[in-house]
């Protein structure tokens, strides 16, 4: 696979994704639907970390998302989601989710991601800590 992801390959975090049989749709493929469900998925993993992290603390919530689909996802064991920021805002980061398989990226897309206050519905800005972690995981857009 030709690389042109990120310039530093080390801040894009691979989650290995299993897929399920119910995955798939009438011709074979993972339903384009799960397959946002599979970047939520990854991404939720990797915002909440191990241990006592408490970025987010009280949630984010998708505010744009946008997806391409490049080839066919197929159930099947190999399959990873690399990730990372591509965009830190005053209250809001952009994500950037490319699956591949068998070594070739099948998707690639970006959801615009918003923290919650306290109250689980207002927006509110990124904290410190937050975007410390976010930019030590920026990675290059789409071309």
């Amino acid at each position: 696979m030709n690389d042109d992801m990120t310039p530093d390959p080390d801040r894009a975090v691979a989650v290995a994704m299993e897929l399920r049989w119910s995955d798939q749709d009438a011709l074979g493929h993972v339903n384009n639907a799960r397959i946002i469900t599979l970047m939520e998925e990854a991404r939720i993993r990797w915002t909440r970390g191990g241990g006592a992290n408490t970025r987010f603390g009280f949630g984010t919530v998708v505010a744009s998302l946008q997806v391409d689909y490049l080839r066919p996802l197929h159930y099947g064991p190999d399959f990873l989601i690399r990730l990372g920021t591509v965009r830190i805002g005053t209250k809001s980061f952009t994500v950037r989710h490319v699956g591949i398989q068998h070594g070739v990226r099948v998707f690639d897309g970006t959801t615009v991601m918003v923290p919650l206050a306290k109250d689980g519905v207002s927006s509110r800005p990124l904290n410190q800590d937050e975007r410390s972690w976010l930019e030590d995981s920026v990675i290059a857009a789409k071309a």
